[in-house]
Parts: structure tokens; C-alpha cells; sequence
């Protein structure tokens, strides 16, 4: 039986994960169907999930097979580098270096754009809803499959992550029905940070695990790093606000205007890359510190709670020194 320590916060991480996940997709969905008809968007979404589906037990049944330190440093360095990018931006958002996402606008961008659009034939397959639909459900998607196959690939837990995002579906589907407009009230950036602490401190435990670091209360450790984290993050928020406010303000500089230029394939691509990649710096520093700690460890390691309090710290040094780095540069 699945102990509820482990069980608890996999479940909650994968739910919570989901939830910003699938309502970020249904704003999409409800204005191409709205504006387009359903019968394509849904036929589109439809095709997504079912994608999903494979991925989730194609990745679910192969990853077992993985030698399982291989496989716990994997995941955590994945985990690490998925939940410090939602944290890191999340910290942005809340000390107001970068504006927080509008659900309300995003519908309305994405209504003109699908009006914009030339519609087929009443009988026919309406190519762009199916299309926008289907990419819109597979790439945040994927995020969805990614933080359930990490969650629950150690100890037999991919049934619980399943669960988790399984009752987001089901909720946000349920709500995006009844009130057939987007969750605009939903808070995201707090769903987001809380989300990125949870699996920054899963990917912390699991990282140090795979380089052989032996935490000194085994999977208590995550409630503790969970602490670390939410406290680093209250206090960054704190610190990114007063450093803005302090610096004169500065030009806007080029966002991802050229990005919505470039071909599909490479707008696809680039997501892709976005699920683990945004700041180069921080996804660089987070690969360097745990190879570091992971040849210390090998050659000469110390002392076994001071070497994860240290692996700790050196985390928390990163997502600080990434976040004001970002506020400065921003304000």
C-alpha cells in the first residue's frame, strides 16, 4: 500500500501542476470553439489527450527498467530545472518585474485571431481549430505528463500523480462546461510558486539521491526542503520588489515578438525547450552545481547531513542570484 507520506505531496504537486496546465489550455480551447464551432476543437483536443495518454504509459512502464540511481538523478535534475523556472518566474510575477498572465486576455487575443481566420465548408474539418487545439492540448500537455511521470516513477507512485491530474482534468473540464468562459479568477501565480516549491524540493531530493547523498530523515526531507523553499521564495519576492523600485526603470527589451515570427516548427520547438529552459543562466547553473557536488561526492565526500545541507544551499544560491540578476536587468 502506498504510504501516505510519499502519496500526499505527489498527489497534491501532480493536481496543482495540472490545474495551471489545463487551464491555460482550456482559455485556448473555449475561444476556438466559441468562434470556430466544436465539433473540429474538440475533435482536436480529443486527439491531444489521447497522445498524452500513450506518452504517459510508454514513459510510465520503460522508465522502471532505468538502474535507479541513473534514474533518480535523471528526474531530479529535470525536477530541479521544471520547478526552479516556475518558481523563479512565479517570484518575477509576484514582485512585479514581469506582468502577470490575463486568462481574460489571452481568450480575447486568441477569439481575434481564430475570427481572423477563414472558415471551411460546414461539412468539412476546420483545419486551424483542429490544429490550434491540438497543439494548444498536447504542449501543455506535456508539462502535465512530465511532472506525472517524475512524480510518481520512484516508489510506484504513478498511479497517485495519475490521479492528481486526472481530478484537475476533471475539475477545470467541469468549470470551463458550466461557465463557458476562462478562469480568469483562478490564481495562477500562486498555484505556479507553490508548484515550483514542490518540485524544486522533490528534485533537490531526488538529484541528491542520484549523486549519493544519504538526507539525514529520508523522505521527510522533501516537507523540510518544501520549508527551505517557500521561505526563499517569500523572501525573494520581498527582495526583487524593493531592488525594482529602487533602480530607475528601463526599456522593455525585444520579448518573443521574433519568436511568434519564426516557422511553427521551430514556435514548437521552442516551447519544447521552454518546458525546462527559460533562463539559460539558471538551467546552467543548476547543471553545474549538481555535476560538482556529484564529483565531490564520488572523490571525497563530507560529511553526509552537511553535504545536503551544502547541495541545499547551493540551490537556493542559484535561484537567488538568478531572480536579482532578472530584476536587474528588468527594472
Amino acid at each position: 500500500m502506498t504510504h501516505w507520506l510519499s502519496a500526499g505531496p505527489t498527489v497534491l504537486a501532480s493536481f496543482l501542476a495540472s490545474t495551471v496546465e489545463f487551464v491555460e489550455a482550456l482559455t485556448i480551447v473555449l475561444a476556438v470553439g466559441l468562434t470556430r464551432g466544436w465539433r473540429s476543437t474538440l475533435l482536436g483536443t480529443a486527439a491531444g489527450i489521447a497522445v498524452l495518454a500513450v506518452l504517459v504509459i510508454a514513459l510510465g512502464s520503460s522508465l522502471p527498467a532505468v538502474p535507479l540511481a541513473l534514474l533518480q538523478l535523471v528526474v531530479g535534475v529535470l525536477l530541479l530545472m521544471f520547478g526552479l523556472r516556475w518558481l523563479h518566474k512565479s517570484i518575477l510575477r509576484a514582485a512585479g518585474t514581469v506582468p502577470l498572465r490575463d486568462e481574460a486576455q489571452a481568450f480575447s487575443r486568441e477569439t481575434q485571431a481564430m475570427r481572423a481566420s477563414s472558415r471551411p465548408a460546414a461539412a468539412a474539418v476546420d483545419a486551424i481549430a483542429f490544429m490550434t487545439t491540438f497543439k494548444t492540448v498536447l504542449l501543455e500537455g506535456l508539462e502535465v505528463v512530465f511532472v506525472v511521470v517524475a512524480l510518481g516513477v520512484k516508489g510506484g507512485l504513478l498511479l497517485p500523480a495519475s490521479a492528481g491530474a486526472l481530478l484537475a482534468l476533471l475539475l477545470v473540464a467541469a468549470l470551463g462546461l458550466f461557465l463557458h468562459r476562462p478562469l480568469a479568477k483562478v490564481p495562477e501565480n500562486t498555484l505556479k510558486f507553490a508548484v515550483g516549491i514542490m518540485l524544486t524540493a522533490f528534485g533537490t531530493y531526488w538529484a541528491g539521491e542520484g549523486i549519493g547523498l544519504a538526507w539525514p530523515a529520508q523522505d521527510a526531507s522533501i516537507l523540510l526542503l518544501i520549508g527551505v523553499f517557500l521561505g526563499l521564495g517569500l523572501l525573494l519576492v520581498k527582495a526583487c520588489g524593493w531592488l525594482r523600485e529602487a533602480q530607475p526603470a528601463r526599456p522593455a527589451a525585444p520579448g518573443k515578438a521574433a519568436v511568434k515570427q519564426a516557422g511553427a516548427l521551430a514556435a514548437v520547438g521552442g516551447e519544447l525547450l521552454g518546458l525546462f529552459v527559460e533562463d539559460l543562466w539558471l538551467a546552467a547553473g543548476i547543471a553545474v552545481w549538481v555535476a560538482g557536488a556529484a564529483l565531490v561526492e564520488a572523490r571525497q565526500p563530507p560529511a553526509a547531513g552537511f553535504a545536503c545541507l551544502l547541495f541545499t544551499a547551493g540551490m537556493a544560491a542559484i535561484l537567488s542570484a538568478s531572480a536579482v540578476r532578472r530584476t536587474r536587468a528588468r527594472s
